[in-house]
């Protein structure tokens, strides 16, 4: 009986638990459209810290999952900041998933769309007296997304977690490496006259679909960002945490990043890879972990962030 008893209060426990988890509905109003998000606000006798989580490229929506792709990685982040006693905001970017009507033509988007998108939450947050600070962490690309944002007065701490240390061309090159030479050879005029702010409407059809002219103001406009040099912007505590079975971004990122920015601390998590799981180099083994949605979080990740935030 004791034995029943007990289960069935961890039952009902779990499911208080689950309740409090699942997240208000939230609301940015822009130009274009709404953009959707989630805010998990511990119940708290007092003001608590806020973290805006920003998610990374291509349709990434506010739990870092893709349609190709579940994998539950920023919803756990938030849901373990939560239980941390941290407040924290996700959303889908505009143009993703519930945010898809806050889209842009694509030749109308550029870069600092998504920019000062973080910026409009940041204003947002800044409204809600629940806040006692508030915080930004971006995640891939998302971190050169937050440390840009994060330049603004109300943010106080930055943490860059998967974030990339130099810039978009110069990635793009390395990713074009492993590519056939010819592929490299017709892509390198293109890559360098868009880091010059020029755009090129005869595109050959074999790279139509990375340069195609519609693209091109966005490439230009993420282009012109240097990570180093916006993290050595930052006057305020940041973290830069980086994981060593990230087949995406490597230790020498957050180490370039790093040395950018003398005050920043940096954390290197043993076996976590890009979507913070853990997993093993192989590149099979580590994709296989992209599509798990319930597989945790690397074990350190949550506890990391909490006590930058918390100090």
């Amino acid at each position: 009986m004791k034995t029943m008893i007990m289960t069935l209060f961890l039952l009902i426990l779990t499911g208080n638990l689950s309740a409090q988890i699942t997240g208000e509905p939230i609301t940015l109003e822009t130009e274009t459209g709404k953009i959707e998000g989630t805010l998990l606000c511990p119940p708290a006798s007092k003001k608590i810290p806020v973290v805006l989580l920003i998610a990374g490229s291509g349709p990434t929506d506010r739990n870092g999952n893709n349609p190709m792709m579940i994998n539950n990685s920023l919803k756990m982040l938030a849901e373990g900041l939560f239980e941390k006693g941290i407040a924290a905001v996700r959303y889908d970017k505009r143009g993703i998933a519930e945010s898809k009507g806050a889209g842009l033509q694509e030749s109308d988007l550029r870069f600092e769309s998504y920019v000062e998108d973080a910026e409009e939450w940041v204003d947002w947050m800044k409204k809600d007296n629940r806040f006692s600070e508030i915080h930004i962490l971006g995640h891939s690309e998302g971190s050169l997304i937050g440390m840009i944002a994060a330049q603004k007065g109300d943010v106080k701490k930055f943490i860059s977690v998967a974030g990339v240390g130099s810039p978009a061309g110069e990635i793009l090159r390395e990713q074009l490496k492993a590519q056939p030479p010819m592929v490299l050879q017709m892509a390198l005029p293109y890559i360098e006259k868009m880091e010059r702010g020029e755009t090129d409407e005869n595109v050959p059809q074999m790279l139509y679909t990375l340069f195609r002219p519609s693209v091109q103001p966005y490439i230009i406009s993420w282009f012109k960002y240097d990570p180093q040099k916006e993290i050595a912007k930052l006057n305020k505590p940041v973290l830069i945490i980086q994981g060593t079975t990230d087949i995406q971004v490597t230790v020498a990122d957050a180490e370039k990043l790093a040395n950018a920015n003398k005050q920043a601390k940096m954390h290197i998590i043993e076996g976590m890879n890009h979507i913070l799981k853990e997993a093993e180099i192989d590149r099979q083994k580590n994709l296989q972990t992209y599509t798990i949605p319930d597989l945790p979080l690397k074990e350190g990740l949550i506890e990391t962030v909490a006590e930058f935030i918390g100090q």
